[in-house]
């Protein structure tokens, strides 16, 4: 049996982002015939030592990201629904959620619905509305979840996932490695897919 090319997906569930790939990973890898490994990390700014968020409310860049976002979710068929807050100031509770979400096997619909209160509902990721809806929607108890979350050990597990993140030289989310190359924001998901399958770019 041929073995299956598999990559990393390295994100932060309060990336704006980020919110294109994961809902849409799925799909393209499997009809890619591809495998990501989800890896959650504490926040860009966490991962950076950077001490503002990459957008600031009311500048040009800011807008742009909004109006590319919406240009993108139209191309894709995801639904998205303006404004969204942002930022988020308990992203990194959505990602110590999500690390145990991975390790216990309902993590990748956990990051899916997350997303989904926070793009199409308004509820800022990492909130306690938020938190018990999309953790309702893939069958887990909101306090079992959350306290398990929010101990010593997954805090500590999550920052040896920034650091591991922070080593192999990622500076922002959602980045795809594969066989050590980076490839970062949701428009190189499809390069990261190429370079799984054939160790270079598709051409064309």
């Amino acid at each position: 049996m041929a073995e299956i090319p598999v990559g990393d997906f390295w994100f932060s569930v309060g990336s704006t982002y980020t919110y294109l790939s994961a809902m849409r990973l799925r799909d393209v890898a499997a009809a890619a015939g591809v495998f990501f490994r989800w890896r959650p990390f504490a926040g860009v700014l966490a991962l950076t030592g950077a001490t503002q968020v990459p957008f600031i409310e009311g500048s040009a860049k800011t807008r742009y990201m909004w109006r590319d976002i919406e240009r993108h979710a139209v191309k894709y068929g995801i639904p998205l629904r303006l404004p969204i807050p942002y930022p988020c100031p308990q992203l990194q509770r959505a990602s110590s959620v999500a690390l145990l979400g991975m390790r216990e096997g309902w993590g990748e619909d956990f990051v899916r619905a997350a997303y989904v209160r926070w793009f199409q509902h308004g509820e800022e990721t990492g909130g306690d509305p938020n938190l018990r809806a999309a953790l309702a929607a893939c069958g887990q108890d909101f306090n079992r979840v959350v306290s398990q979350a929010e101990s010593a050990v997954l805090q500590r597990d999550l920052a040896a996932e920034t650091n591991e993140a922070r080593r192999i030289g990622l500076f922002g989310s959602p980045s795809f490695v594969v066989g050590g190359e980076i490839f970062w924001g949701d428009d190189r998901l499809e390069d990261a897919i190429s370079w799984a399958r054939h160790g270079t770019l598709a051409a064309g």
